[in-house]
């Protein structure tokens, strides 16, 4: 694991320097450990400051010497032929001693007696202080077979970073009781890192099945065929041709189950943790219970349960797992999550419940009768003058629209007569009446200015004075109330019951106003009744709530607040800027 670990490394961002193996990095803690994870493989580097060529420091790790870097080649290696090419010792500049091995001088001396062929040598690396390079001291070991030698080869020694006192340091106690047979494991594998590694699994863990789709974090998924088929195939016996019939069975069903020429004493030997042929539960457990003397903790293995395991087959694992004397247990239910990552098919359930909801959702259109009610209003928008007529359902509500400009050319007609039937159109198949109301009031343009109707004095535009108009006469004071529209009437009452009556005469009733548009599909509010409170997200929200909407109102150029309408002008609920009058 270890090996292939460093073998991605080194080939994603490794190179060869004068035929040594080397990598740089900008974190000195990562050359630290990789330092530590190469010498637990048996390789000794060097690592060194180099500079960058953008102005910075790199530190640069590399093998000692050519002589690690041969079997680094062999052990680890590299996943293109390029850079393992390079790896020669011929284009090495470095020696091949590789690194030091130290001994008292007295024992160097009298494991090498004198007239020995290796004495001068060794009296020269004694008097020199250095130490025994390894392979002259494999060659004193092979001649003298002193265990001393011996036992110092097996250890890397590394010169002294620093010799000072570290203070009072805390100490454990790493001793194991001698009732304890548990062998210590500090790296156990997932399946997930078995698709970084090209390997169909590893460790205990059986395949999650023959054929998988592996769901893609930026969408899609990927097919995923079991690559040891084709070996197993061959270690049952089977020919080459059969094989390779048995595998494309197996990559169109996913299983093995009536595969040509597969014997059926042959299936178990393809079972996995899902799909047709799918380990049983218990089989999990066994094989950790196999595996848990010789690990100290718990193991990197889950159980497999099918979709309809019930919680009574969840406790009788949980039961069965304590009884083998395992000390954790992971359990996963096929298809428990909203999002799978592994899955052994393509569902076409869900797709098939969707358009059939898009189907039963459809919109229909509800068609006014031919004879209907309808009124006509005509209207002046800064002296361009216009008719609007609506037609409404016998039971109330609005249905159609047209509007007809005087003094208008044959293509503002064309246009005008297509916008009142697209919105006809619309009205007749659902859309509500407070959307286009919302959507179209306040639109800018000309024709703009004073209007001859008492209850809409002032027009953006003859869009918005149309819209405010239909609201009046067809939307229920509530709803005109959050988009901002009032009768004359209604604006006079609302400043009598905020500042009091003019006089005694004129004293309005508010709530016989509220009623005055359709009386009988809005019933008034029982006394004890109070509004459902509204959940409030933005403060600009909350502006609305309590205003009413402004769909045009420009943002303010002091905080930048959205603006509430003020008669003519535009003011800051925030900052108290105004547009211009105040």
């Amino acid at each position: 694991m270890y090996a292939a670990f460093c073998r991605g490394l080194f080939e994603a961002d490794g190179t060869v320097l004068a035929g040594v193996p080397s990598i740089t990095t900008s974190s000195r803690s990562f050359a630290d450990e990789l330092r530590t994870l190469l010498l637990t493989l048996g390789f000794v580097t060097t690592t060194r400051q180099v500079g960058s060529g953008w102005g910075g420091t790199m530190m640069l790790v590399r093998l000692r010497n050519i002589a690690y870097a041969l079997r680094f080649n062999e052990e680890i290696g590299f996943l293109s032929e390029r850079k393992a090419l390079l790896v020669a010792p011929d284009r090495s500049l470095q020696s091949g001693n590789r690194d030091r091995i130290y001994l008292p001088a007295a024992v160097w001396l009298e494991v090498i007696p004198v007239g020995h062929s290796l004495r001068g040598r060794v009296q020269q690396a004694v008097a020199r202080g250095v130490g025994l390079s390894r392979d002259l001291a494999e060659k004193v070991l092979e001649a003298t077979g002193d265990p001393r030698v011996g036992y110092v080869l097996g250890y890397v020694f590394e010169q002294v970073a620093e010799n000072e006192d570290g203070g009072v340091q805390p100490t454990f106690d790493l001793s194991v009781p001698s009732n304890v047979t548990y062998v210590a494991s500090g790296f156990l594998a997932h399946n997930t890192i078995g698709f970084m590694m090209d390997c169909d699994t590893t460790g205990i863990e059986p395949d999650f099945s023959l054929v998988k789709f592996k769901k893609l974090v930026g969408g899609g998924s990927m097919q995923i065929v079991n690559q040891t088929i084709p070996k197993g195939l061959a270690a049952l016996g089977y020919q080459a041709e059969q094989s390779e019939a048995m595998v494309e069975y197996i990559a169109e069903h996913g299983h093995v189950i009536d595969a040509p020429g597969l014997r059926p004493e042959h299936y178990q030997v393809f079972d996995c943790a899902m799909g047709e042929r799918a380990i049983m539960p218990m089989g999990h457990v066994r094989m950790m219970a196999a595996t848990q003397p010789f690990i100290s903790g718990a193991i990197s293995k889950t159980v497999n349960m099918p979709e309809k395991a019930t919680i009574a087959d969840v406790e009788e694992i949980y039961f069965q797992a304590w009884k083998v004397g395992l000390k954790a247990l992971a359990i996963y239910r096929d298809n428990c999550k909203v999002g799978q990552p592994l899955s052994t098919g393509k569902s076409s359930a869900p797709i098939a419940e969707v358009e059939k909801a898009v189907t039963e959702g459809r919109p229909v259109r509800r068609r006014l009768p031919k004879k209907r009610p309808s009124e006509t209003v005509s209207f002046t928008v800064g002296g361009a003058e216009g008719y609007l007529t609506a037609g409404s359902y016998p039971d109330d509500g609005l249905g159609e629209i047209f509007v007809k400009m005087s003094k208008q050319g044959s293509t503002l007609a064309g246009v005008m007569d297509a916008f009142s039937m697209g919105i006809s159109i619309a009205l007749q198949y659902g859309v509500p009446l407070e959307t286009y109301v919302s959507k179209f009031v306040n639109m800018r343009f000309e024709p703009a200015g004073m209007t001859d109707d008492p209850d809409v004095r002032m027009a953006t535009s003859v869009v918005d004075y149309l819209f405010r108009r239909i609201a009046l006469d067809h939307l229920p004071y509530e709803k005109r109330a959050q988009l901002g529209i009032f009768s004359a009437e209604e604006r006079t009452a609302q400043v009598a019951a905020d500042y009091g009556p003019v006089d005694g005469d004129d004293q309005v009733d508010v709530e016989g106003m509220r009623t005055s548009v359709d009386a009988s599909s809005v019933p008034p509010p029982a006394p004890e009744a109070r509004p459902a409170p509204i959940s409030v997200g933005s403060s600009t929200e909350l502006l609305e709530l309590q205003m009413g909407k402004a769909a045009d109102a420009p943002l303010c150029m002091t905080c930048g607040t959205k603006m509430r309408p003020a008669g003519s002008c535009y003011v800051c609920e925030g900052c108290g800027s105004t547009s211009g009058c105040s």
